[in-house]
């Protein structure tokens, strides 16, 4: 009989992390789930219970995050399944972005999701054992999107260290995954979750493009549906052997390839000056 494993699920009241905890009650896992507001999850899933525990948590705050953390190990006894699910889209071409508003993108999804690492990885080098995901995107390895920038730069960090903690926790049995999803049909790109920079510049007319097609074309008609993505997260979390990269969604392939071919056609065009700097 196979015994059901405690999940910690942040962003989880509402797109990809919302269907995650939803389908996992529903299967009978245990799932503690932040958000910013326990009544945001308590509204949608219920309260506190054998199976569930709902926590505020500001992902922001590495003080606030180990208290959740800890709080699900005393209510649930162990925790086996880390998902950083947590971050908002930010547009905005990389002169119109504020610096403060650039930061606050990182804190989010980048130093968010490193608090979460740092503070549950002691509990699964204890048990030896534990899964993590980090829920990139996209465009974590495809940056070509005029106005998002900022927000890929910050799913490229959440690939890059995510490569790392794969190597870093192979020795203690913890695997950990970078999560490429595509265009999921989640209220991700509603103007409630994505922020547009507070000064545009009216002569990015391709950003200014590639923002309206986001939010008035894109959303509501994405191809993907997130229940699956779920229950590929959770076939995923049963492997003996995950991979360190998983691609999801119909197009994740597609941004793939048109990378692969953009720097394999640089890396040709211009070997011989790559080549050059030999002694």
């Amino acid at each position: 009989m196979e015994t059901k494993k405690v999940w910690f699920v942040t962003g989880a009241s509402k797109g990809l992390g919302f269907e995650l905890v939803k389908k996992l009650l529903s299967d009978g896992y245990k799932v503690a789930a932040t958000s910013r507001t326990v009544t945001s999850l308590t509204d949608a899933f219920g309260e506190v219970s054998e199976s569930f525990l709902p926590l505020s948590m500001n992902i922001t705050d590495n003080n606030d995050v180990k208290s959740a953390l800890d709080k699900t190990v005393g209510h649930f006894g162990n925790i086996d399944v880390i998902v950083n699910n947590a971050g908002y889209g930010q547009l905005g071409t990389l002169e119109e972005l504020s610096d403060a508003e650039a930061r606050a993108n990182f804190d989010v999804n980048v130093f968010g999701t490193l608090n979460v690492i740092r503070n549950a990885m002691p509990y699964l080098r204890g048990q030896k054992s534990g899964n993590i995901f980090n829920i990139s995107s996209v465009g974590g390895y495809y940056g070509g999107f005029p106005g998002w920038g900022v927000y890929c730069s910050t799913k490229f960090a959440v690939a890059g260290f995510t490569e790392a903690l794969a190597e870093e926790a192979r020795d203690f049995g913890i695997h950990a995954t970078v999560v490429y999803p595509a265009y999921f049909r989640t209220d991700f790109l509603t103007k409630d979750s994505v922020k547009t920079p507070e000064n545009s510049i009216e002569a990015y007319e391709a950003a200014r493009s590639s923002e309206k097609a986001h939010l008035d074309e894109i959303n509501g008609n994405q191809p993907n549906d997130p229940e699956k993505a779920a229950d590929v997260l959770i076939q995923i979390s049963k492997e003996k052997n995950p991979p360190v990269h998983l691609l999801l969604g119909v197009g994740a392939p597609e941004f793939l390839n048109n990378k692969i071919e953009a720097i394999t056609k640089d890396a040709r065009d211009w070997e011989s000056l790559t080549l050059s700097t030999a002694i």
